[in-house]
């Protein structure tokens, strides 16, 4: 075959690949070598596999050939996260049910998948809507249940109305619903909550176990918000009060965290939040009660970044009750306003508007006191930007650290030394808080995983029981969402929980977030059939944690996040030897359109693997995805770069066709002897960059080898077989037919990755960077092999270095060969 028809060499290569074995993984293998590569498993849409999925799994794909040829037991698998509202919404519109139109997308991508190469192992069919995958995600729930660490309970959640369904607060984008960006309300539901907030601390101090991009370890810090501080009581009382009077002592204190305890002498007034029980436990003692609670009611409909982020900071005073601020003893106004939350600290702060630039704000547009209790010690210095802001004359806003004024017995103390002084001194107690909130996992809605949870006629919670796994979702049901969950309406749920528990018993209705199914898959791969454990415990030895993971940096805040907590959950009851999930982690960047817009179907801007492939064939597309940018940077998909990749695959694929190697078994005095020369620089270069995840450069210095090669008559044929293997992972097809054609009956892909004779590439010549006192003053051409000695009398030879040594005496020399020498004079 002469020209180079790809949809021809795809589809022969293809047929050969389902016929054997190749890709298939020996999970039973005991070796050092075993290695598990891994790129986050995709929802099966209904429009296929995207550009985004391509990218990624091109990535691994070609990681995993590599490894292979390199002598490595390597572990790729794929499945489907199949679960969600995507195909739940599909069965409101059509009536096809969600199992049906699920099926048939991950067919269709299983095909797109064989189409572009990747050579997947489906062992076991890892879907998260079967029952055989979903029944160890219940037993899993179980025994987060048995160890306390999921629990029941009724809290303020993001509501989806248009979903019509919570949402944890990693799924909220802007005040927004991530999925149908529908604008988010608070809403008082009960759900079940899993205790992430138990591993807060060692979410975060456990990122230094892992090589992950330093991005992602410090966004994943920033959600968890750990912040060291303290404890404090403030008493309080009905305004006024008069302690020889009859007046009630309330016996109420209100707790605060605060990170600046050190300046309590300062604290001029406390703020509550909105929720905070003080406000409806003292609706008597308020004497403006009307009025907080309109204030109330309104926080109600707010986002807690809506809240978060406002502007404007807003609040009511409670009149009729005060605190007592504990280091001084004076009273203090309380407020009620919606930027202090909740569900965060205690839901109180104390306000020092001296010394906090959103106190500094309340405090002037509500004319409270403002009272410095910390002096900067270097006065001259002053917080310039805030000042700015704020356009303020001699300031009292100091935020920084510094020396103790105006706080009795601490005077001239270094405030960071009054932290804890301060805190014993008003019997606190020092703490570390953090921002994270439980994640709440329960769905109003029909295809998720069943919560595997029955309640007696008293309304107790029990798991349903190992015995009784999986616990099936039904299927009589009415998938038009109401707010009301679906399964609520399902005669078969109701009547499986009577014949098994008896009657009064009921069945718990929500279905699990689907990020549950997709925090704990990829322990399942390593053994996907086993009907008796989720995974044996000798093959989590064998593979795991995941030696590397590939997707997408949106997931920072859930799956990966999630992901971590479920495997420390895990370790903690004994099921897990390891406590971090992913030992290295890279993230590809995202496929943009040709003008730097992201791509989507209502901007009519989505361009389709499936389009790209029948163009210019798979092998193309994977290269132009890998070398259109580095693997963690955004692409701009422009088609003629794809075109452009195809003509070097046409330059190959003539090149293999029309030149007749040569054999060189005695030596090939004929061969121009710059090639043996670049075939190992090439091996070198392309080998390095591929183990550092560099594909665009080594896709570069191929092209540079066939550029090169081409121009001569007399090539070597081993020489050109090395090439292919070395261009087999990132173009797949072309590469097993080229090497077929070379009368090779077995696969190019069992074949060794070559070896460089580091003999071969060392460099005649090399240029010798010469400083005097460490500043670079000339660069010269020197051999390779040059000893210190003649390095120095080079170097000192140069006219330009002349000029910094004439009549200097030389006190020292520092010589790295091959690279630099430094004197100093």
């Amino acid at each position: 075959m002469l020209v180079y028809n790809h949809q021809k060499i795809e589809k022969k290569v293809q047929k050969k690949w389902k016929k054997s074995n190749l890709f298939k993984t020996d999970r039973n293998k005991a070796s050092k070598n075993n290695y598990y590569i891994l790129d986050m498993f995709p929802y099966p849409s209904g429009s296929g596999l995207h550009m985004g999925h391509t990218e990624q799994a091109t990535a691994t794909d070609l990681l995993y050939r590599f490894y292979k040829m390199n002598g490595k037991n390597v572990l790729h698998p794929q499945g489907f996260d199949s679960f969600g509202l995507p195909a739940e919404n599909y069965a409101v519109k059509t009536g096809i049910p969600p199992s049906e139109s699920t099926d048939k997308a991950i067919n269709t991508f299983k095909k797109q998948m064989d189409s572009l190469g990747f050579a997947y192992d489906f062992t076991g069919d890892v879907i998260t809507s079967k029952p055989s995958y979903y029944k160890w995600t219940q037993w899993l729930f179980g025994k987060f249940f048995e160890n306390g660490l999921v629990e029941l309970k009724t809290d303020k959640i993001n509501w989806c109305p248009s979903c019509n369904t919570g949402i944890a607060n990693e799924q909220v984008e802007n005040g927004k619903c991530e999925r149908c960006k529908t604008e988010i309300e608070q809403k008082e539901v009960p759900g079940w909550f899993f205790k992430i907030t138990d591993f807060a601390g060692d979410l975060i101090n456990d990122l230094d176990k892992v090589d992950w991009p330093e991005a992602t370890k410090k966004n994943q810090i920033n959600w968890i918000g750990r912040s060291e501080g303290a404890l404090l009581s403030f008493e309080v009382r009905i305004s006024n009060f008069d302690s020889n009077s009859n007046d009630e002592i309330l016996n109420e204190k209100i707790s605060v965290f605060t990170t600046r305890p050190d300046t309590l002498f300062g604290a001029t007034y406390l703020v509550v939040a909105p929720e905070h029980p003080l406000i409806t436990n003292y609706e008597l003692r308020i004497t403006n009660y009307s009025e907080v609670k309109k204030y109330v009611e309104r926080a109600k409909n707010k986002t807690e970044m809506e809240r978060l982020e406002s502007k404007e900071k807003t609040g009511v005073k409670l009149e009729g009750l005060v605190a007592i601020n504990p280091a001084n003893n004076e009273e203090i106004p309380i407020f009620v306003a919606d930027y202090v939350l909740g569900g965060y600290g205690t839901g109180a702060i104390m306000a020092v508007p001296a010394h906090d630039e959103r106190d500094y704000e309340f405090a002037t547009k509500y004319n409270l006191p403002i009272k410095e209790v910390v002096k900067n010690k270097q006065s001259k210095i002053k917080d310039s930007n805030i000042q700015s802001k704020f356009k303020i004359q001699n300031s009292k806003l100091f935020t920084g650290q510094g020396e103790m004024i105006n706080s009795g017995k601490f005077n001239g103390m270094d405030s960071e030394e009054a932290k804890k002084a301060i805190t014993e001194f008003v019997g606190g107690e020092m703490t570390t808080n953090y921002r994270l909130r439980d994640w709440s996992i329960s769905r109003q809605r029909y295809w998720g995983c069943p919560i595997p949870i029955v309640y007696s006629p008293e309304g107790e919670a029990k798991f349903v029981g190992e015995e009784n796994l999986p616990w099936l979702l039904p299927e009589d049901v009415d998938f038009q969402p109401t707010g009301t969950a679906p399964l609520a309406k399902s005669k078969e749920l109701k009547e499986r929980t009577e014949k098994i528990f008896g009657k009064g018993w009921t069945p718990e209705v929500d279905t699990m977030d689907t990020f549950v199914d997709s925090s704990w898959y990829f322990l399942r791969y390593p053994d996907p059939e086993n009907e008796k454990e989720f995974c044996s415990r000798e093959k989590l030895k064998r593979w795991l944690p995941v030696d590397l993971y590939i997707g997408g940096a949106e997931h920072t805040y859930m799956h990966l996040l999630y992901a971590r907590f479920f495997v420390k959950a895990m370790h903690k009851m004994g099921l897990l030897e390891f406590d971090e999930p992913f030992l290295k982690l890279r993230h590809q960047g995202m496929v943009l359109d040709e003008n730097g817009v992201k791509m989507s179907k209502s901007k009519g801007n989505v361009v389709n693997p499936n389009d790209m492939v029948e163009k210019f064939g798979a092998d193309a597309t994977r290269m132009y995805m890998m070398f259109a940018a580095p693997l963690d940077e955004e692409i701009a998909f422009k088609e003629e770069g794809v075109k452009g990749v195809y003509r070097f695959l046409e330059k190959v694929w003539k090149l293999f066709q029309n030149k007749k190697f040569i054999d060189c078994g005695g030596g090939c005095e004929e061969v121009p002897k710059e090639l043996p020369v670049l075939l190992h620089k090439t091996i070198k270069g392309v080998t390095e960059d591929i183990e550092e995840m560099k594909f665009n450069t080594a896709i570069s210095k191929l092209m540079i080898f066939i550029n090169e090669f081409s121009k001569h008559k007399n090539i070597p044929r081993g020489a050109m077989e090395k090439f292919l293997i070395l261009l087999s992972p990132f173009a797949p097809f072309i590469t097993e037919e080229l090497w077929s054609e070379l009368g090779h009956k077995d696969s190019i892909f069992d074949q060794e990755w070559p070896k460089y004779n580091p003999e071969m590439i060392k460099e005649e010549e090399v240029e010798l960077v010469v400083q005097v006192n460490g500043k670079l003053r000339d660069k010269i051409k020197v051999p390779a092999d040059i000893s210190e000695d003649e390095a120095k009398e080079k170097a000192l030879a140069s006219e330009k270095i002349k000029k910094y040594t004439d009549g200097k005496e030389v006190r020292k020399v520092v010589f790295v060969k091959g690279r630099l020498i430094n004197i100093v004079v």
